[in-house]
């Protein structure tokens, strides 16, 4: 059930609390082939046939990159006080290597001159699953040269925007990149190597601490460097000991793999164990906990749904209810001894079960893991199968809800000692939705595919209501 307010509960939010929303390059920008911009592995990747739900691609995808400045209109009329969007790297650096396209950087230097004159606060996330294909050519994020272009990559970035952008974030959800792209294949680029996701994964890492440490040397001190991670919460079915276990491995893989050498400087041990017979992990060298674990000023949290894990039995065949795309390949290495299991409740449109409670638990166990660190929940929200009413209003209430629901879960956090500084509703527009194509809907902003007008959502208006005054408005409050 959503989670409201208790007697303990403050009414009201921080008064320096960011009202956000996030999108992502591919997913909004279109103009694939405009001012210099090449192919990325998603450009690639969905127009492969098969690869996409009717095989849809970002070719055009909201075309944000000519309609930008209404988008941020739009934004600012609802009273949003912050924005996160990624940088396409391959508008940047076509090959992923070498000097900028200033072409590219413009419109990002334009993009941030329009927000900030609309009082609308930047965060920028460096990368968003979108690899230059020429660098996927050269073995992409298992190879560890990677990790140094996409410090190169940050060093031009910062060097750009960072007299105006305060809020920066490495990479999103690495975990998505390093083993559905490398794993399961069901991202960009497709591959299937399990042994190649985990080396991916270590370089994600070794980019974000090269990555962190270019940001620091190219812009002013004041600004706040972050990642956002898709962290799981993983509970067991049970507490029998083979349940717990498997709950430990699925941890393990989908949050100690990052959190473990960013925050603390060290892989988890179990981790090396669970994985022993795909890789021995002699690719991390010498000095590399030392080059990711760079000091943080924030930290990202995306949360959409927990997972709900046990043992497997001779029955089943290994992690495949785990709502990460279908596959006959598993995202989860080593892992084929534990079964996912569907989470009771309502759920969304992408199958996951609403469950605010998850979002509550995360905050605080990023509070007790790196006490002292602010927290931002960069991605958070819901698909629904949205369509306008003869009136052409479209009307969210299961939205309005769910959003309802988690910020509650936001605030009780809060109460409870969490220094929770934003929430980046997860999205501003109906895009692109990777393999998904166009068929799920995370817009709180209604896109007519065809015209692409744009028509706020009930949910829109409603979180509009909230970021203007800092409380949440009742579900039933916007008609």
């Amino acid at each position: 059930m959503p989670e409201s307010a208790t007697p303990a509960t403050p009414v009201t939010f921080p008064p320096a609390f960011l009202w956000g929303a996030a999108t992502s390059a591919y997913q909004i920008e279109g103009a694939v082939r405009e001012d210099g911009r090449t192919p990325s592995i998603w450009d690639t990747f969905s127009h492969t046939p098969g690869k996409t739900a009717g095989g849809d691609h970002g070719d055009i995808a909201v075309d944000h990159y000519h309609r930008y400045r209404d988008d941020v209109a739009l934004m600012a009329d609802l009273g949003l006080t912050a924005y996160r969007f990624s940088i396409s790297w391959s508008r940047v650096q076509p090959t992923g290597r070498g000097p900028a396209v200033q072409r590219g950087l413009d419109f990002y230097r334009r993009l941030v001159d329009e927000l900030l004159a609309h009082g609308i606060k930047p965060a920028v996330t460096l990368y968003h699953w979108d690899l230059p294909q020429e660098l996927e050519d050269a073995g992409g994020w298992p190879e560890r040269d990677t990790a140094y272009r996409f410090a190169e990559y940050a060093q031009i970035v910062g060097a750009a925007l960072g007299d105006r952008v305060e809020q920066w974030i490495t990479l999103n959800e690495p975990w998505c990149a390093a083993f559905l792209g490398y794993a399961s294949g069901v991202h960009a680029p497709g591959r299937t190597d399990p042994a190649a996701s985990l080396k991916a994964a270590h370089t994600l890492n070794l980019a974000h601490g090269l990555g962190t440490s270019a940001l620091r040397a190219s812009m002013p001190a004041r600004n706040s460097v972050a990642l956002s991670l898709n962290s799981s919460v993983v509970r067991p079915f049970s507490q029998d000991a083979a349940d717990l276990a498997a709950a430990q491995k699925i941890d393990d893989l989908a949050n100690g793999v990052f959190h473990g050498p960013i925050l603390h400087g060290a892989y988890p041990q179990t981790l090396f164990t669970a994985t022993e017979l795909i890789t021995d992990w002699s690719f991390v060298e010498d000095g590399d906990l030392a080059l990711i674990n760079q000091p943080l000023d924030a930290l990202g949290l995306n949360y959409y749904t927990p997972a709900l894990v046990s043992s497997a039995d001779a029955e089943t065949s290994g992690p495949r209810a785990d709502g990460h795309g279908s596959s006959a390949h598993s995202p989860w290495p080593g892992a084929d001894d534990v079964t996912f299991h569907q989470t009771p409740g309502e759920r969304t449109e992408m199958g996951w079960t609403i469950d605010p409670t998850g979002l509550h638990d995360l905050i605080m166990r990023y509070t007790r893991e790196a006490p002292g660190l602010p927290l931002y929940i960069t991605e958070n929200g819901a698909a629904y199968d949205d369509k306008p009413d003869p009136d052409g209003r479209v009307h969210d209430p299961e939205r309005v809800a769910y959003l309802q629901g988690h910020l509650a879960a936001v605030r009780r956090a809060i109460a409870d000692g969490a220094d929770v500084r934003g929430y980046y509703l997860w999205s501003l527009l109906d895009n692109f939705e990777w393999a998904y194509g166009y068929e799920k809907r995370f817009g709180a902003v209604y896109v007519d595919y065809a015209t692409l007008e744009r028509t706020p959502k009930s949910s829109a208006l409603w979180y509009g209501r909230a970021a203007r005054t800092g409380t949440l408005p009742e579900v039933q409050s916007i008609q």
